[in-house]
């Protein structure tokens, strides 16, 4: 369920209903005697026809009507929500960042400011601020941006102590920060908190310098390069860029609201614009599209308002799953929701069934029954009964199936009722996956619970 929802942002509750019922039919058959090795590769089989099944059913997306659908719907039918994340991507392009954050009144608010967003995380867990979600998230930050490794604590350590005696948080982008250096600041965070986080510089050789130069232009930073003459341990706080919010993930960084000149940034885009139309080559072409759309793209940020705290958090996570479902859906796709586009791959997976024997066709029969659970759990939870429900939608057409909320069937597509296509295809392969692990384990050490001792009894007193 986290590997779901890490790399699509949503599809938790399916992945788990999925795994729980692969796992029980499959540790039944082994339990009277069929073979788990066997069992394991007809559910790959099966999985690998279902996964190719699902790509040709789906259905591209890209108006902003059908973004706000599957907003919608990830959302718990919010269609607020929708609303605002289909306006959200549509401002800053299907590539473009989005970050949600909490806002300061009741309602919710969709701002677009200048920021990049890159795919390279913190060096060390160590920087994270927040254990719940595993993020180093600071606000009014100094940026320091160098184009070397920073391995000895020497050199290092009269801009860090500057930037400490500040009082602001320090963001540090290097080519690497490794050893002593990296040793040190993980040291300090932990044990004088330290506001400090250090990230790997994007990219590599050539190309990794000039996106260098982008963020240094961004944040309104000194590029700290031996090549412009300026050395580590001669840097001053005053070559420190600065942004307004950092958010730093185990695999990307956002910078949002960096204090570079709006006429420099400007006139950067238009270089990168020039190099576009002079370059020969389709790949130096693509990667300075990307240059271009991380500078001119700026970062969508969603403000969530609520009347409570509690109500804060509940909306805050809704539109962060909502916004993950979202992208996904625009990468690969969608397809008709509720359980129903399993339900339609049946067919395909009887055919398979057919063409495998002994205890690989059991393992494709166990994927053909654990497809059915998604719809027949939803039925039941909305007081129908199951299997009634699954067989009339296995009689439908690919796009259709049964809306639960309404109680009808038809075309899902046009009601609105969808899933993204990798949401989908992630919690069957990786149910299979983790269920596949289990049934072919022989033991499973786990943690024994600590018994709690019930609490002594208070003494009783007497009267006289």
């Amino acid at each position: 369920a986290n590997k779901t929802n890490d790399k699509a942002g949503d599809g938790t509750t399916t992945a788990t209903v999925l795994a729980e019922a692969i796992y029980s039919e499959g540790l039944r058959n082994v339990a009277a005697g069929a073979n788990p090795m066997e069992i394991k590769q007809g559910i790959e089989k099966a999985v690998k026809a279902l996964t190719e099944e699902l790509k040709k059913m789906s259905k591209k997306i890209s108006d902003r009507k059908e973004i706000a659908q599957v907003a919608t719907i990830s959302a718990n039918n919010d269609e607020e929500i929708g609303e605002i994340i289909a306006k959200a991507m549509e401002k800053v392009g299907k590539d473009g960042t989005v970050t949600v954050e909490e806002g300061k009144g009741f309602e919710t608010t969709l701002d677009v400011v200048e920021g990049m967003n890159f795919d390279r995380g913190y060096l060390s867990a160590y920087f994270a601020t927040n254990p719940e979600t595993q993020e180093a998230v600071y606000e009014n930050a100094l940026v320091l941006i160098y184009d070397k490794k920073i391995s000895a604590m020497k050199d290092f350590l009269p801009i860090l102590t500057a930037a400490a005696e500040s009082g602001r948080p320090l963001l540090i982008i290097a080519e690497d920060v490794e050893g002593e250096a990296l040793a040190t600041l993980v040291v300090n965070r932990l044990r004088a908190n330290l506001k400090v986080c250090a990230v790997k510089a994007p990219g590599f050789g050539d190309r990794r310098k000039a996106i260098l130069e982008d963020l240094a232009i961004l944040t309104g930073a000194q590029l700290i390069s031996e090549e412009l003459g300026i050395k580590l341990e001669t840097a001053t706080i005053d070559m420190l860029g600065q942004v307004k919010k950092m958010v730093v993930k185990k695999e990307e960084t956002t910078l949002v609201e960096g204090a570079g000149d709006k006429e420099a940034i400007q006139k950067q885009i238009a270089l990168i614009k020039r190099q576009i139309e002079e370059s020969t080559s389709d790949y130096d072409r693509e990667k300075l599209e990307e240059r271009l759309a991380k500078l001119a793209g700026g970062v969508g940020v969603i403000r969530v308002g609520a009347a409570t705290e509690i109500e804060m958090k509940e909306k805050k996570d809704r539109v962060d799953d909502a916004l993950q479902a979202t992208k996904a859906a625009v990468e690969e796709g969608i397809l008709p929701g509720g359980g129903s586009a399993f339900i339609h791959c049946i067919p395909i997976l009887k055919k398979l069934s057919e063409n495998l024997t002994g205890c690989s066709k059991v393992g494709a029969e166990i994927i053909m029954k654990a497809i059915t659970y998604p719809l027949r759990q939803i039925a039941e939870n909305a007081g129908q009964e199951g299997s009634i429900v699954v067989q009339k939608v296995m009689g439908m057409k690919v796009n259709e199936g049964w809306n639960a909320l309404t109680d009808e069937y038809g075309n899902l597509v046009e009601m609105g009722v969808i899933d993204p296509t990798k949401v989908v295809r992630l919690t069957i392969e990786l149910a299979a996956s983790i269920a596949s692990l289990l049934l072919t384990t022989e033991a499973i050490i786990t943690e024994e619970p600590k018994e709690e001792k019930a609490p002594a009894m208070a003494g009783g007193g007497m009267d006289y």
